[in-house]
């Protein structure tokens, strides 16, 4: 049975990602000091003898007893409010946690795969945005914690590659949705699906024009699956390029959810992107992968799982941080 060591296995992907691999027949062994992520996300994992669960934090030194074949390190941050709320830890998981995961990957001989982000293209110059473009990030602004931490976390990546001869791969993420999100915690569409099922106004920022590009988080984990098990070391996009603006979002929104609430709009965040979509022909022609489950059916799952959950759940506020972050 091979070993996989999944870090920030209490987040949204990691638990998909801890189900997945469980699935395909591994041994996983999940590690999250959960900061963002949620025990909930994983607890029915906890009585199979093919889990184990460390509580650890990944800038601190990380340990692992038993043999690895493979590391996921998805150990990081990834909403607005928890880059405002915790930038120090953002930076140093993107930084100290990924130097000492490469580390244990060359000490076991382990591929390890680091989970990067659209991120790193900042507010493109480019559009749809393949990985042979470099980006235009601003490095001090609000965002340039999380944007830097994961450039920093490809050019070690890579440096471990080249130098020490380390399997590695680098997933650049987009835009991700599904069951397991934080409802409060920020992002557009938990916000817009929370908003609407209190019965409140839906929050657009700016004129609504910029754009994403939204995929299931279960094509998302085929992608990550196919990428770990190739041959290939030079980043991936993994997104689906359905491209859409957020006003256009919002009236989806509405209609999925049948709600009256109207649209309002207030101030852009600083160097809020206005153009998300990746060009996947990289995936397409190196993982054989491209998105098959419809923005349509994936929100309608998504949107079920929100109305699952308990009705405190909805007025639960994680971080109240982001209109502070608006004005950054």
């Amino acid at each position: 049975m091979k070993r996989v060591l999944i870090t920030g296995a209490a987040g949204f992907l990691g638990s998909h990602l801890c189900e997945r691999f469980l699935k395909e027949g591994y041994h996983v062994i999940g590690m999250d000091n959960l900061i963002t992520g949620r025990i909930e996300n994983i607890e029915h994992l906890f009585h199979l003898k093919e889990f184990t669960f460390y509580h650890h934090d990944v800038t601190r030194f990380v340990y692992v007893p038993e043999e690895l074949d493979y590391i996921l390190h998805f150990a990081s941050p990834a909403s607005p409010i928890d880059y405002l709320k915790i930038p120090i830890q953002t930076l140093k998981v993107g930084s100290l946690g990924t130097h000492h995961l490469l580390g244990l990957a060359k000490a076991k001989k382990a591929c390890i795969l680091v989970a990067s982000t659209s991120e790193v293209y900042g507010d493109p110059l480019v559009h749809p945005q393949s990985e042979d473009y470099w980006g235009h990030v601003n490095p001090i602004g609000p965002r340039g914690v999380y944007d830097e931490a994961k450039r920093f976390q490809e050019a070690i990546t890579m440096a471990y590659h080249r130098y020490h001869g380390l399997d590695t791969k680098i997933a650049r993420i987009f835009n991700t949705y599904g069951p397991r999100m934080r409802l409060n915690d920020g992002r557009v569409l938990p916000a817009f699906i929370g908003q609407a099922l209190r019965g409140e106004e839906l929050t657009v920022f700016g004129d609504g024009k910029q754009t994403r590009s939204f995929c299931f988080v279960d094509d998302l984990v085929e992608g990550i699956y196919r990428l770990l098990l190739s041959d290939h070391h030079e980043p991936v996009n993994l997104g689906n390029p359905d491209e859409v603006t957020i006003l256009e979002f919002a009236r989806e929104i509405q209609e999925l959810t049948g709600a009256r609430s109207k649209v309002v709009f207030k101030p852009l965040p600083v160097d809020d992107p206005m153009q998300r979509q990746p060009d996947i022909g990289r995936a397409k022609e190196w993982l054989g992968w491209e998105p098959v489950v419809s923005r349509s059916e994936g929100l309608k799952i998504t949107y079920d799982y929100f109305k699952s959950l308990p009705e405190e759940d909805l007025y639960k506020t994680e971080h109240n941080n982001f209109e502070e972050y608006i004005k950054k």
